[in-house]
């Protein structure tokens, strides 16, 4: 599951699309709302506290356009545009009217995921980050600034890419990282290598990390989708 209250409203007059965005998008782990028009999103963007907007820029009432200054004016939620305009002045002017990114159809449902996380964390890096973190009463310890990490008290040694991908991990407590988004992190998006390296490293971070095999604390699997840490955070 993703991080609890995530909420994401998916704008579209096309039913077929907004069930495949929808059945998509949660098993990502995040809450899905719908708008079949322009003014159906503005009601739920007043009374609805949201994370993300997909938005398509075709719409029976209102155009995406519209909604999207409209929301502009009172809130900076991310919007993704989705549209079959395509062109380059398409998308800058999408872009110019305060989208996040833009996405033209037709489309695949996990290139929009991808683009949904990256705008998510885009978001988030606004917020100051912590130098040092604990999880588990202090079980484990990772000082960001030193580049150290510590397991009941005692120094583990990891490579730069486990200490990478170890960092993601426990800076989003229960957030699932799908392959495609741990490589587009740490070897940028059009990395073009092997996904399954990722699972190579988080093999040898277990056999760091984890005291029992058979009874993971840290870096969980979830099946079908990725991986997300499991550690409890310290107050």
């Amino acid at each position: 599951m993703a991080e609890a209250g995530r909420r994401i409203l998916v704008v579209d007059d096309e039913p077929a699309l907004v069930d495949v965005v929808r059945a998509y998008l949660e098993r990502e782990g995040f809450a899905i709302l719908t708008a079949a028009s322009g003014s159906q999103a503005l009601e739920t963007v007043q009374s609805t506290q949201l994370d993300l907007i997909v938005l398509d820029r075709m719409l029976p009432d209102l155009t995406g356009d519209q909604v999207c200054l409209r929301i502009r004016q009172e809130s900076d939620v991310p919007i993704i545009m989705l549209t079959a305009r395509s062109g380059a002045d398409d998308i800058v002017e999408g872009l110019a009217l305060g989208a996040d990114d833009y996405l033209p159809k037709p489309f695949s449902p996990r290139v929009l995921a991808a683009r949904v996380w990256a705008v998510l964390r885009r978001a988030q890096s606004t917020q100051p980050l912590v130098d040092h973190l604990s999880f588990n009463r202090g079980t484990l310890a990772v000082d960001f600034r030193r580049q150290e990490v510590r397991l009941d008290g005692e120094p583990v040694t990891l490579t730069r890419t486990e200490l990478d991908i170890l960092g993601l991990l426990v800076r989003h407590p229960g957030q699932v990282w799908t392959r495609d988004d741990l490589i587009c992190r740490l070897r940028g998006c059009d990395y073009t290598g092997d996904d399954r390296t990722i699972d190579t490293h988080i093999k040898k971070l277990r056999a760091k990390l984890e005291r029992d095999a058979r009874h993971l604390e840290f870096i969980l699997t979830v099946w079908g989708s990725g991986y997300k840490f499991g550690g409890v955070p310290d107050v």
